[in-house]
């Protein structure tokens, strides 16, 4: 058995959300540079080079990547054999992405309530995923999304008759819907199977996955590579104004599901798909 003290978390939390706001991973960096390689339409690689100089101006001067710094969203993967002491564990998640967020002056986006819609003034509550896995150590991926594309995401509760094809139409006509609303080039995180809620937290989750690690399912791994190239051929382009690299990547994980229904989501983020994986 291990312990850690629920500071330890807080302490990461805070500095990944000021880390995924200022910092493009280092495998979003490799699809930036590789899409203004391939981008054939001379506006869409100027508009490329645009995004990129705004990168490089963030990461040098310490200021967000985006003005919409986004709602925190956290994955823990959570050792079997860890003990938390000292607090609250939930309590330390939302209070590191108070910290982040208060000592990032990073927009404070949340609202306390969907309606009445007062910001909590901090970009808390957090919405937090745990895991129960084997070990004694702690995973943590802090990944703040943006409403612009996350807004553009949707569900559709398939029949089993439609199969491969209707996700195939279902992927490409939730991207066609975005167009330029999820400021492309967008990453595109897809879930298939389970449940509806399962199928959207899976396409959350594909987000966060490293660009140009495919599944190990070959079906899958074919449906993303060929999803990619469809989704480039539609023309949206750098910023929606036309172009050949819509997407960067489209990632795809699956689950088992009921006899009677084919769930699949499309989550879909912004060329920044803003992300910060560590262990403690």
């Amino acid at each position: 058995m291990r312990t850690i003290n629920v500071d330890k978390i807080t302490k990461n939390i805070k500095e990944m959300c000021i880390e995924a706001n200022h910092y493009l991973s280092k495998d979003m960096k490799c699809a930036m540079d590789q899409a203004i390689s391939s981008e054939e339409s001379p506006l869409g690689k100027q508009i490329l080079n645009q995004l990129k100089e705004n990168l490089r101006i963030a990461e040098e001067d310490m200021i967000p990547i985006c003005q919409d710094t986004g709602m925190a969203v956290v994955f823990l993967d959570i050792g079997q054999d860890v003990h938390f002491e000292g607090g609250d564990l939930e309590d330390s998640i939302h209070e590191g992405v108070r910290q982040g967020y208060q000592e990032g002056f990073l927009r404070k986006s949340v609202v306390g309530d969907p309606i009445i819609r007062e910001n909590t003034k901090d970009n808390t509550p957090a919405v937090i995923h745990y895991r129960i896995v084997p070990g004694d150590g702690v995973r943590i991926t802090v990944a703040p999304k943006g409403f612009g594309s996350e807004n553009m995401s949707r569900v559709f509760m398939l029949k089993p008759a439609e199969g491969i094809e209707g996700v195939k139409d279902a992927i490409l006509t939730a991207v066609k819907d975005a167009g330029p609303n999820a400021c492309p080039p967008m990453v595109v995180g897809v879930g298939i199977g389970g449940t509806f809620e399962k199928c959207a937290l899976m396409a959350k989750e594909a987000l966060t996955r490293e660009i140009g690690v495919h599944s190990p399912i070959a079906w899958v791994h074919d449906l993303e590579e060929e999803m990619l190239r469809k989704i480039n051929l539609l023309g949206i382009g750098p910023g929606g104004l036309g172009g050949t690299e819509t997407a960067l990547a489209v990632n795809v994980n699956t689950y088992p599901t009921h006899i009677a229904g084919l769930p699949v989501a499309i989550n879909i983020c912004c060329h920044v798909n803003r992300h910060v994986v560590r262990e403690v």
